[in-house]
C-alpha cells in the first residue's frame, strides 16, 4: 500500500495517456480521452497520479545526472554483461555526449530519460479539467490543483538545470494549434526561475503542512517541500551558472533576447538565504531534526565512534516514515544497494552473481573528506598528506574503522567519521551485514582475485578498490543471496538545507554573518566534528580560512560535498558553482586491484581522463529539434 502513488501513477501513464510528436509535449491529448479521465472523482485522482508517474521514475540514479555525472562513481565500461544496467549516464563523462542523440535527455524522453515535458502537459491538462468532476469535494480540489502547481514547477526546474532557458509551458495549446505556434522559444533564466518561484508560492499556500496517511500518500507535495524546493530554485539562479556568468553573456533567442542574466545580482543570494530561512522554520514547525541513532533491541552497546557513523548512515537509510531528518524523499525506494556492497563472507563469494558491485568510487573522491581534526587532509598539520600513500598496519585503537593487524595505506587512518560512514575499502570495517557485535564486525577484503571482495570476473567488478558503503543499509545482508534492507534516496534534508542557508548568508553578508557557522557546526556536530572555526585554528595550515568570503565559501562547497555524497545532489552544485571543469580536471583512479600484496595493491591506476568542457555544463538540444523548430537556439559551445 506504501507505493500506491508510484504504481498507479506508472499504469496511468503507460495505459492511459497518449503522447504528442510535436516539437514538445504543448499540446493536450485526445478530448475524448480527457473527458473520460476527469469523468469522477476516482478517475481524476489516477490522472493526478499520473502526474507525479514521471517524479517517481526518475529516482532510477541510473538516469540520474547529478549521480552519474559527478565524478562520485564511476563505471566501467568493459565488462561482458551489464545486467541490465543502463550505463549511458555514466559513459557522459567518458566523451559519449553528443547533439545528434543527446544522453539522458529530458527534453525528448530519450537515451535512459524521460519527456518532462510530457509531464508538464498532465499537469496542465489537470488544471484544465479539475472542475469536470462533480463528486469531487472542495478541499481535495484545492490541494490537488496546488500539487499540480508543484508537480509543474518541479518539471520545469529540472528541465532549467539541464538546459538553462527553456520554453516554458504554463498553458498547453489548443489541439488544433498550427505548426507555427507550436514552434516556441526558450524563455531567459530570469523568466522561468520567476515562473517557477511563482507557481510554488501558490502550491504553498495551499498544500498539506504533513501528509496524515503514511501508508497511501507519503511521496505526495507538502508545503514544506514546496518551500524547500523554492529555496533550491533560488539557490541555482544565484550562483555562479546562472547569476552574470560571463562565458553566456553573449548567448540571444532567435529573435536577438538575453537568454543570461548579463550582470551579477547580489539580492539574488538574498532572496534565496530569504527561501532557505523560511523552509528551516517551516521544518522547525514540523518537528524536523538532524537524525541520530537510536539502538534497536537487538544491539547492544556501542562505541561513540560507530554509534557516530551509524548516525550518518542512518540519515540516509532509515525508514522514510521514522526519520525526522527527511524533508522530501523519492517514493520509490533505492534499488541499488547490491551495487554498493562488496562480498564479505565466503557464501558472498559463491554467490556472487546477487551483486554486481560495480559502483566504484575514485581516489581523488575519498580524498575530499576531511581528517579526523575536521579540516582537509591537505590542510592538517598534524595528518601525513605527502606520505598518505605509505604502507601502516592497523592497532587496537582504530579496529573499530580498520580491521586490526591489517596493513593499509595511511590515508584511511585518522579520517572523519564521514569518511568510515560513506566509504568502504580494503581493510575496512563493515558493521552489520547481520554481525552486529562490533567486536566482531566484518571487514572488507579487496587484494587479488582470491580476496572475497577482489576481482573474480568481467561482470561483477569494482574497479577501483572504493564502494559507496553510504548506499547500503548496515542491516542488509549479503551472504546466502542478498537480503537487501529498503530505504528511500532523500531529495532534500534537513542537514542540505541548513548548508544551503549558510552558503547563501556567507555570499549575501559574508562571514561576518555568525548564522552562517551556526549552521554549518550543527551539521558538522552530529559528524563527530568541532566547529569551523576551533578545527581551522588549531589544525589547518590556513588558519584564517573561515574569516573571508572566498574561504568559508571554499569550506562550505567541501561541507556539502561530504555531507550530501552519493546522494544525487552534487553533481548539480558543482554545475550552479562552475566547479565541475576543476573537480574533473584529474584523472580517474583506483588501486591495482589484481594485485594480492599490499605493496603492490596499493599503486593507482588510471581508469580513465573524464570529458568535461565548458559546452557540458548545460545539456544540448537534439540537432533534429533544432531543425524541426527553428526558433529554438542551441546550447552554448554545442
Amino acid at each position: 500500500m506504501k507505493k500506491k502513488v508510484l504504481f498507479i501513477g506508472l499504469s496511468c501513464i503507460l495505459f492511459s495517456v497518449s503522447s504528442c510528436s510535436k516539437f514538445l509535449d504543448v499540446t493536450p491529448d485526445n478530448v475524448g480521452t480527457i473527458d473520460h479521465a476527469f469523468r469522477n472523482r476516482n478517475e481524476a485522482e489516477n490522472y493526478l497520479f499520473s502526474c507525479y508517474a514521471y517524479l517517481q521514475r526518475s529516482s532510477d540514479v541510473g538516469t540520474d545526472p547529478a549521480f552519474t555525472t559527478s565524478g562520485e562513481i564511476i563505471y566501467p565500461n568493459n565488462l561482458i554483461d551489464y545486467v541490465g544496467f543502463d550505463r549511458g549516464g555514466f559513459n557522459i563523462l567518458r566523451g559519449f555526449q553528443s547533439v545528434a542523440s543527446p544522453a539522458l535527455n529530458t527534453w525528448n524522453g530519450l537515451n535512459g530519460s524521460y519527456n518532462f515535458y510530457r509531464s508538464i502537459r498532465l499537469c496542465n491538462n489537470l488544471l484544465d479539467n479539475i472542475d469536470k468532476p462533480i463528486d469531487l469535494t472542495a478541499t481535495e480540489k484545492k490541494r490537488w490543483i496546488a500539487e499540480a502547481k508543484f508537480l509543474k514547477a518541479y518539471y520545469h526546474f529540472y528541465l532549467m538545470r539541464m538546459y538553462g532557458p527553456i520554453p516554458l509551458i504554463e498553458k498547453n495549446l489548443p489541439i488544433n494549434s498550427s505548426t507555427e505556434e507550436v514552434r516556441v522559444f526558450r524563455n531567459s533564466i530570469d523568466e522561468v526561475s520567476n515562473y517557477i518561484v511563482s507557481l510554488l508560492d501558490e502550491a504553498a499556500a495551499d498544500l498539506p503542512e504533513q501528509i496524515q496517511n503514511t501508508n497511501s500518500e507519503l511521496g505526495r507535495a507538502t508545503k514544506l517541500i514546496a518551500l524547500s524546493l523554492k529555496a533550491d530554485v533560488l539557490m541555482t539562479v544565484a550562483s555562479p551558472l546562472f547569476n552574470g556568468n560571463p562565458d553566456y553573456a553573449q548567448i540571444k533567442d532567435s529573435k536577438g533576447k538575453d537568454l543570461f542574466p548579463q550582470a551579477y545580482d547580489a539580492e539574488k543570494w538574498k532572496a534565496a538565504a530569504d527561501a532557505c530561512l523560511q523552509a528551516i522554520q517551516e521544518s522547525e514547525k514540523q518537528q524536523i531534526k538532524l537524525y541520530t541513532y537510536v539502538n534497536p533491541p537487538n544491539i547492544g552497546a556501542l562505541s561513540d565512534s560507530l554509534r557516530n557513523v551509524l548516525s550518518i548512515q542512518g540519515a540516509i537509510t532509515e525508514r522514510w516514515d521514522q526519520n525526522p531528518e527527511f524533508i522530501w524523499a523519492n517514493a520509490q525506494a533505492f534499488n541499488n544497494q547490491g551495487y554498493a556492497t562488496p562480498r564479505l563472507t565466503v557464501k558472498a563469494v559463491n554467490n556472487a552473481w546477487s551483486n554486481p558491485s560495480t559502483f566504484s568510487v575514485p581516489i581523488t573522491m575519498q580524498e575530499v573528506f576531511y581528517s579526523d581534526k575536521g579540516v582537509p587532509i591537505n590542510e592538517d598539520r598534524t595528518w601525513d598528506f605527502a606520505g598518505r600513500y605509505k604502507l601502516k598496519t592497523a592497532e587496537a585503537k582504530d579496529k573499530y574503522f580498520i580491521r586490526e593487524g591489517y596493513e593499509t595505506v595511511k590515508a584511511h587512518f585518522n579520517r572523519e567519521p564521514r569518511f568510515y560512514a560513506d566509504i568502504a575499502f580494503d581493510g575496512g570495517v563493515w558493521f552489520g551485514n547481520d554481525i552486529y557485535d562490533q567486536d566482531k564486525a566484518y571487514f572488507v577484503q579487496a587484494r587479488g582475485t582470491a580476496a572475497f571482495a577482489g576481482p573474480k570476473d568481467m561482470i561483477r567488478i569494482n574497479i577501483t578498490g572504493y564502494w559507496p558503503k553510504k548506499l547500503v543499509h548496515y542491516q542488509s545482508v549479503y551472504d546466502d543471496g542478498f537480503k537487501p534492507v529498503q530505504f528511500h534516496l532523500p531529495i532534500i534534508r534537513l542537514a542540505g538545507l541548513y548548508l544551503w542557508y549558510a552558503e547563501a548568508l556567507n555570499e549575501y553578508y559574508g562571514p561576518s554573518n555568525a548564522e552562517a557557522l551556526r549552521y554549518i557546526d550543527a551539521v558538522r556536530k552530529r559528524a563527530g566534528l568541532a566547529g569551523v572555526k576551533e578545527s581551522w585554528t588549531k589544525y589547518s595550515r590556513v588558519p584564517n580560512k573561515p574569516d573571508t568570503k572566498e574561504g568559508l565559501r571554499s569550506i562550505i562547497q567541501q561541507e556539502r560535498r561530504i555531507e550530501l555524497c552519493f546522494e544525487a545532489r552534487i553533481g548539480w552544485d558543482l554545475r550552479r558553482w562552475k566547479q565541475m571543469q576543476s573537480v574533473l580536471s584529474e584523472p580517474f583512479q583506483g588501486w591495482s586491484i589484481y594485485q594480492a600484496q599490499a605493496e603492490n595493491y596499493y599503486r593507482p591506476v588510471t581508469q580513465f581522463v573524464p570529458v568535461f568542457g565548458l559546452k557540458d555544463y548545460l545539456w544540448p538540444i537534439r540537432s533534429y529539434d533544432l531543425i524541426q523548430n527553428p526558433n529554438l537556439v542551441q546550447n552554448p559551445y554545442w
